[in-house]
């Protein structure tokens, strides 16, 4: 298990923060070992917390024709026929995945192809399993059309507690299922907009990982 490199600063900042607020626990309360005891224990707590929702695991991307892969680890929390406005135009079948703070928070490319749109949107940070979420939040819109000309968008949306959203898309590269677009920190959510008539896998309260679930298969 490694460390995603957008928590690099985040855990330097944290660690030194924690020893400053140590020593000043020891300062002056030098005569009472159980208030040391307490502050030790909290600290390493809060470090390992924020160290495991950095982990960035190792994973063989599921390579399957036609197949759209979750491109994050969460619950689904929507599945539903909407009307895609920002880029598309057309009616859509949405299936939204829930990140806790719990999750993986990686980003993946759902499907293989060539990114053709991308979009940052600065917005609200209301909760993530909020429907309003995905047009009023913060978020990125990026869109991928794929070798047989079909265009699948995803969002990045912020959530809560999610103060920042990394992109790494960028028009007219290529892209390859299961590769890595992107991060979220601290809970958050990923929409995917999918062409009408596609056979979806997955169901509402499924639990799904990133790069291994087939979230459905285009027709």
């Amino acid at each position: 298990m490694k460390i995603h490199k957008e928590g690099y600063a985040t855990l330097t900042v944290l660690f030194i923060s924690l020893i400053l607020l140590n020593l000043v626990v020891f300062l002056f309360f030098c005569d009472c070992l159980s208030v040391r005891i307490i502050s030790i224990v909290i600290s390493s707590l809060l470090f390992l917390f924020i160290l495991r929702f950095f982990r960035s695991p190792k994973r063989i991307p599921v390579i399957k024709d036609n197949a759209i892969i979750s491109p994050a680890d969460g619950t689904v929390v929507v599945i539903e026929n909407t009307y895609e406005e920002e880029y598309l135009k057309d009616d859509r079948i949405q299936v939204s995945i829930f990140m806790s703070a719990w999750n993986v928070h990686i980003n993946w490319y759902p499907i293989a192809g060539v990114v053709s749109y991308l979009k940052y949107h600065p917005g609200k940070f209301l909760l993530a399993r909020n429907p309003k979420s995905s047009t009023e939040n913060e978020r990125t819109t990026v869109v991928v059309k794929s070798k047989n000309n079909v265009e699948v968008l995803f969002r990045q949306i912020a959530g809560i507690v999610a103060r920042r959203i990394v992109c790494n898309a960028v028009v007219g590269s290529e892209t390859k299922s299961g590769e890595q677009v992107g991060f979220i920190k601290f809970g958050s959510r990923v929409d995917l907009l999918l062409p009408i008539g596609t056979k979806i896998n997955v169901k509402l309260g499924q639990k799904v990982t990133g790069t291994q679930t087939v979230i459905a298969e285009l027709v």
